[in-house]
């Protein structure tokens, strides 16, 4: 008899008769950084973790080595991190010879690595069971797909790119059709990889597709949109196709956000967020949660907003908020009530892009929420009756990656809820991001002053 759920998996993986095994952790933009190992290394992986070189948390997205880590640097000599393999995360990957997949997570002399993304997501966790309640959490994406390769992309420099469709047809039966081979893909091998997807469609603008991923524990919720982003792009490649999850690509197009639903439950699985008797049918811990969400999310922007990119998705106009608001089911608010059938009552946090990292967005609008709860907040804040830009009296949201990641880096609510260790390397990564698009001369500028300046 099989002692251990190890054990299982290991009879799992000596009976797909691969001789290989994919391993991968997060960065701290949400990217994957992995490898493979020899089923012989991973026997011994599993039980004693593995090195893994801490670079992936002292660069970019670019892979460029920042200068204002105190966690790594060239001043550390880039040393190796503690990685431990997360058993329960075993997959076998649809397109890449049904290879078994695992993630991992980072500590340090045997606790969890305070910088590690799906690890801080962990802390909030940690929070939530100490109150004795459970979370429901699922995201959604809307991305763009374009018919064109890694090599073809850089040989256009990102330029007159060939959309995966033409035209603004959003809900389009004509589109998927004319895509079936890429949706049938997505559809059957996320189901397959253990990310099922609760529906997929095009989004209004050329090549705009989204994916809503079926809800459930946040820590799963966090790893399913990691996987999601990574598996649609490695997917898509396969027909020689590039999806790209950028809060806003093209000038005259909505960008792409990464909405999350979330709703809490209690121990039995009980949810907690309906109340007939309310005028809203909002529960007094609904209440709570939400006014957490609309108080603290200014402060933890950088997780919901990550990068110079974020910021021109959430413009007027373009299907994003700008300011701390709510309604009842109202798409131009902040935050978006569901409260239509009692175990559907829900949130929708509408501020993130696409872009944003799945862990830290969660771990944000969770503890955001639970935190209102905790400190027993009222809804003071009236909901948004029709369109939501019009409420000048909410308070807006950082216009910029700069001035989001100042208030998150002097946040004793970041501190308190997250770790100081994190916020000081989130921040200083975040202004590190911003510095770099500082440097870089657009084509807006080109267009707008090379001539006539």
């Amino acid at each position: 008899m099989l002692q251990t759920v190890s054990d299982e998996i290991m009879r799992k993986l000596n009976d797909s008769g691969s001789k290989k095994v994919k391993v991968a952790i997060a960065d701290i933009d949400g990217v994957l950084r992995g490898k493979y190992i020899h089923l012989n290394k991973f026997e011994s992986a599993r039980k004693n973790g593995f090195g893994f070189c801490n670079v992936v948390f002292g660069w970019d997205s670019s892979d460029t080595c920042y200068t204002n880590s105190q966690y790594t640097g060239w001043h550390s000599g880039y040393p190796d991190a503690e990685a431990r393999i997360d058993m329960n995360t075993l997959r076998f990957i649809p397109w890449d010879e049904r290879t078994p997949f695992f993630l991992a997570d980072f500590e340090r002399n045997g606790e969890p690595l305070p910088i590690c993304p799906r690890q801080v997501l962990k802390r909030v966790v940690r929070l939530l069971d100490k109150m004795g309640l459970r979370a429901k959490v699922g995201c959604e994406f809307e991305w763009f797909a374009f018919k064109e390769t890694p090599t073809s992309l850089r040989e256009k420099n990102y330029k007159n790119l060939t959309n995966l469709s033409p035209g603004m047809f959003g809900y389009s039966i004509l589109r998927s059709s004319l895509n079936q081979e890429f949706f049938k893909n997505l559809m059957g091998m996320m189901q397959d990889f253990d990310v099922p997807l609760e529906g997929l469609h095009t989004e209004t603008g050329p090549g705009a597709l989204e994916a809503a991923l079926i809800a459930c524990d946040p820590l799963e919720a966090g790893d399913r949109a990691v996987l999601f982003k990574t598996g649609a792009k490695e997917i898509a490649n396969k027909l020689d196709v590039t999806a790209t999850f950028m809060a806003r690509w093209d000038n005259s197009k909505p960008g792409a956000g990464g909405h999350i639903h979330m709703s809490l439950m209690d121990k039995e699985g009980q949810p907690l967020f309906y109340d007939a008797k309310d005028r809203y049918h909002m529960s007094p811990l609904f209440q709570s949660f939400l006014a957490g969400q609309l108080t603290y999310l200014h402060e933890l922007m950088p997780m919901l907003a990550p990068t110079v990119n974020s910021f021109k998705r959430l413009v007027e106009g373009f299907w994003a908020p700008t300011r701390s608001t709510w309604g009842i089911d109202n798409r131009t608010v902040a935050l978006r009530v569901i409260n239509s059938q009692p175990g559907a009552t829900r949130v929708e946090v509408r501020v993130p892009g696409a872009d944003m990292n799945p862990y830290l967005g969660i771990a944000a609008a969770l503890g955001a929420g639970l935190l209102g709860v905790k400190n027993k907040l009222s809804l003071a804040q009236a909901p948004v009756i029709g369109n939501g830009y019009m409420a000048k009296d909410a308070k807006p949201f950082a216009s910029n990656l700069r001035e989001a990641a100042q208030k998150f880096e002097q946040s004793s609510i970041a501190t308190d809820l997250l770790g100081k260790e994190f916020v000081e390397h989130f921040a200083a990564t975040r202004m590190w991001e911003w510095e770099q698009g500082q440097k870089a001369v657009t084509d807006w500028e080109l267009q707008r002053y090379f001539e006539i300046i």
